[in-house]
C-alpha cells in the first residue's frame, strides 16, 4: 500500500471519532447522559471532616441526610464510633463548640 491510503485511512479515523466525540458532547448537552437536567436531588450524602489518628487510621465524620455519623477506619477493621447525631451547619469561626471561641 501507498501513503496516500494511510493518510487516507488516518483522515478517516479522525473524522469518526471527531463525529462519535461531537455526538456524545451533544447527548450530554441537551440531558441525554446521566440525571435528567430537571430532576437534580439534592445529595444524601457528604463527607464531613476527616482527622488522621495515625499512619493507618483516621476518624471520619459522614453525613447522611440529616444525621451524622463518626467512623474510625483503616485499622485491622472499620468502627462506627458513634451514630445519629444531629446534622450540625458547619461553623464560620472554625471553633468546634458552636459556642463563642
Amino acid at each position: 500500500m501507498d501513503y496516500a491510503a494511510y493518510l487516507q485511512f488516518l483522515l478517516a479515523l479522525i473524522v469518526v471519532l471527531g463525529i462519535i466525540l461531537g455526538l456524545a458532547w451533544l447527548a450530554r448537552r441537551f440531558g441525554m447522559g446521566g440525571a435528567p437536567m430537571g430532576t437534580r436531588r439534592r445529595r444524601r450524602l457528604a463527607l464531613m471532616e476527616t482527622l488522621a489518628i495515625d499512619g493507618k487510621r483516621r476518624l471520619v465524620l459522614v453525613r447522611r441526610d440529616d444525621r451524622e455519623h463518626l467512623l474510625l477506619i483503616g485499622g485491622a477493621s472499620d468502627l462506627v464510633v458513634e451514630t445519629g447525631l444531629p446534622a450540625q451547619e458547619p461553623n464560620p469561626q472554625g471553633s468546634a463548640e458552636g459556642g463563642p471561641p
